[in-house]
């Protein structure tokens, strides 16, 4: 039998790249953390080191990050190269750039309009709020970063359940030092991936943008 609810909510998620500035409640923050808490990991390990950012924490942040990103002092605790997607994942990648980009008015060959908006993400894109998800790292990391994923996902759907937009930054991982600078984490945790979230501004051009997927023979194979 279908949970029309959760099929609901599952498709309703998608990712919001402009906030409205109204933070959420604590109260509401500490319920979609309580969802979040019951996602699946290996042995229940529970590997998942969450830091929720908000107000002035958020605006030193903001600061640290778009000072990194003008000088270029990326540093990442996992490598990541757009040039390493080939075939379908290449295709698929490509088309959500260009999808994004004719969303906001922005020509392909006007880099500096596309350099302002990849700042945005160091904006949050104005969300009141950012979720950084760091890890221990364990053996060759693989199945804590799944573990992660899986939270993540958690994450994700228990905030559009409560119709509280997000959009998940792989982005901020490329800064790992930085935030770990801002925020006093330990060298020893790895930051993997962030989540903005909070109020979608639904006026905003960059949320018209409607990605679909794939049908489901692409990637996936019934073996019988």
């Amino acid at each position: 039998m279908i949970n029309n609810s959760f099929q609901k909510v599952i498709r309703e998620r998608r990712s919001v790249r402009k906030f409205l500035p109204t933070p959420l409640k604590e109260e509401v923050i500490r319920a979609v953390l309580e969802d979040a808490q019951f996602s699946p990991s290996n042995c229940n390990t529970q590997p998942w080191d969450v830091h929720i950012v908000s107000g002035a924490k958020k605006d030193e942040l903001v600061k640290a990050l778009l000072d990194a990103y003008e000088k270029g002092n990326t540093s990442l605790d996992f490598t990541f190269d757009e040039k390493d997607f080939l075939g379908k994942y290449s295709r698929r990648q490509k088309a959500q750039g260009k999808a994004y980009y004719e969303a906001l008015g922005v020509a392909r060959e006007d880099y500096e309009e596309r350099k302002k908006a990849a700042a945005n993400n160091f904006k949050m894109y104005d969300a009141p709020h950012v979720a950084l998800l760091f890890m221990p790292s364990i053996g060759d990391d693989v199945r804590v970063a799944a573990d992660i994923g899986m939270y993540g996902q958690s994450l994700l759907l228990a905030l559009i359940a409560r119709g509280i937009g997000s959009v998940p930054q792989t982005v901020l991982g490329m800064y790992a030092d930085t935030v770990r600078e801002v925020l006093g984490v330990s060298n020893e945790m790895k930051l993997l991936f962030g989540v903005s979230f909070g109020y979608p501004d639904k006026e905003a051009p960059a949320n018209s943008l409607r990605l679909g997927r794939d049908p489901i023979e692409e990637s996936v194979t019934f073996h019988r």
